[in-house]
């Protein structure tokens, strides 16, 4: 990899993921990489820093999770946050104990060594984050203090192993001038250029894609969402003609969607567009399924189906397909494939839990890498249309992990009607672009009701709504009151099915956005 980059190696913090957003932020590149990785994988992503994250555990532990202690030794700059100190001074000859006194929530750091060059630019006193119930007893020979808080240690270093670690949380926004110190450290200790920009990205990312494609003919998964559209934007400006787009009714898409995403997708993208309508073999194939993560990895096998079988098609015109492009973003990685260390995996994702072992295309995914708010820049850098950036995020299994039980096309046909409700309800309100995603769910749940004098028995429909950044964290959004009084008034009266809204306001953690 040529672009700098900051390494960032797991332990399972609840916060990693915001390390890494605050290091893009200073439009440096960084990988978050878990702790277990080889020492090849790390320095294949040519870093200029190193940092180790937090984590709940404790370095003494019989199970604690580990990294190879010769990440210490590979010369580049390294940070160590929280547990990533402790790591420090447990493998570098120091003593690591349980503090006299947790500390946890806001706290008091006062610095001490103020020339060392992580606290350049800082006030001798700092409001942190703190989150840790271990303490350094025993610093490394080299190392000395650089700041504490009442109870305990709160930084130490060694510079001429270029080594410095805090035991506060620098990348949380409780920790006000954390960027500042991330900053000096990405910058002043580890020499960053700070290029990594939308347009950076682009162009770097067409000349690989033209370098790994060649005279190759490639295919792209559209589903008309912000992911997949930048990503068939970015190929086709690396190769032109030979790409060409495949749009597929999976039979759960939103009322209308099919029609209306492949006349945009045409007329304002000029991408060479093949729709498919595939509802009835997705609905075959979804026919007695319940259980979310097999509807997730049914619908991911049927596309690459689908996928296969037209890129045949297309294969006799241009003489072969050989790549598959798909719109993976970050939180999808993460999620589905627990890249975190020791974290959980919490759900696989249709592009990339439901891949077959042995699939005849190749895969290209250009933004693997990003988050959904740097999809959207560098969407704009790229020149596309705002209503297709803005539009909320759409589950590649579509209303299928909408329908909780059974999907059949009655349920569908229900569930459509009620979301089309739903986002109509939300834009009248300029509610659409505020929140990051709003729509409806189709319970398994029946109850009773009264509809002009006469007892109902129909199905439960729950409206979602959240605020988020990048899809990892949400909470729900309060929507107002005559907004929800509106949909679930329209609802009830105009789909036929449906006797009964409810609002569900629960965040992520600790439930997911999606349902399912």
């Amino acid at each position: 990899m040529d672009t700098q980059s900051i390494v960032i190696l797991d332990f399972g913090s609840q916060y990693t993921q915001l390390i890494a957003r605050r290091i893009r932020e200073l439009n440096v590149f960084s990988a978050v990489l878990p702790c277990t990785a080889s020492l090849s994988e790390i320095q294949a992503y040519n870093p200029i820093g190193i940092i180790l994250s937090g984590g709940p555990s404790s370095v003494y532990d019989a199970d604690a999770p580990d990294a190879d202690p010769k990440v210490l030794e590979l010369g580049q700059p390294v940070l160590g946050i929280c547990y990533g100190l402790q790591f420090i001074a447990h493998h570098l000859g120091g003593k690591v104990r349980p503090a006299d006194k947790r500390e946890y929530g806001h706290a008091e750091v006062i610095v001490e060594d103020a020339k060392t060059a992580l606290f350049a630019g800082l006030p001798s006193h700092l409001h942190v984050w703190m989150s840790h119930g271990d303490e350094a007893l025993e610093l490394p020979a080299g190392f000395h203090r650089t700041a504490v808080t009442n109870n305990a240690l709160a930084g130490i270093v060694n510079e001429d192993r270029k080594i410095w670690a805090v035991q506060f949380h620098p990348e949380v926004h409780h920790t006000p001038l954390g960027k500042e110190l991330l900053s000096n450290f990405v910058f002043d200790i580890c020499g960053a250029k700070g290029d990594w920009t939308p347009a950076h990205f682009i162009e770097t990312t067409v000349a690989a894609i033209c370098e790994k494609v060649g005279s190759d003919h490639v295919l792209c998964a559209l589903s008309g969402g912000v992911d997949s559209s930048v990503a068939a934007v970015l190929v086709h400006k690396a190769i032109g003609d030979q790409l060409t787009c495949v749009f597929v009714n999976n039979g759960v898409l939103r009322k209308n969607e099919f029609a209306q995403v492949t006349q945009n997708l045409r007329d304002k993208l000029g991408l060479n567009l093949v729709p498919v309508d595939a509802s009835d073999r997705f609905l075959a194939k979804l026919a007695s399924v319940t259980d979310p993560e097999t509807k997730r990895k049914t619908i991911g096998r049927e596309f690459i189906a689908v996928f296969e079988d037209e890129s045949n098609r297309i294969a006799e015109q241009t003489g072969g397909v050989d790549w598959l492009v798909q719109g993976t973003l970050y939180p999808d990685v993460i999620e589905s494939s627990s890249v975190r260390g020791p974290s959980q995996t919490i759900k696989s994702h249709h592009n990339v839990g439901g891949l077959p072992e042995r699939m005849k295309m190749k895969l290209i995914e250009p933004l693997r890498d990003l988050f959904k708010d740097e999809v959207r820049r560098i969407g704009r850098d790229l020149g596309m249309p705002e209503d297709i950036l803005q539009r909320q995020p759409f589950p590649g299994p579509g209303l299928a992990v909408r329908i909780l039980g059974e999907v059949t096309a009655d349920r569908v046909a229900i569930l459509q009607e009620a979301d089309d409700i739903v986002v109509k309800e939300i834009k009248a309100a300029g509610l659409y672009s505020k929140v990051w995603q709003s729509f409806a769910v189709l319970l398994p749940i029946q109850t009773v009701g009264v509809m002009g004098d006469q007892r109902t028995y129909a199905n439960t429909c729950a409206i979602r709504a959240v605020h988020s950044e990048d899809g990892m964290t949400a909470d729900w959004a309060p929507l107002p009151y005559d907004v929800l009084k509106r949909i679930s008034s329209r609802i009830v009266n105009e789909v036929r099915g449906i006797n009964r809204v409810v609002y569900d306001i629960t965040s992520k953690p600790p439930g997911t956005i999606e349902w399912e």
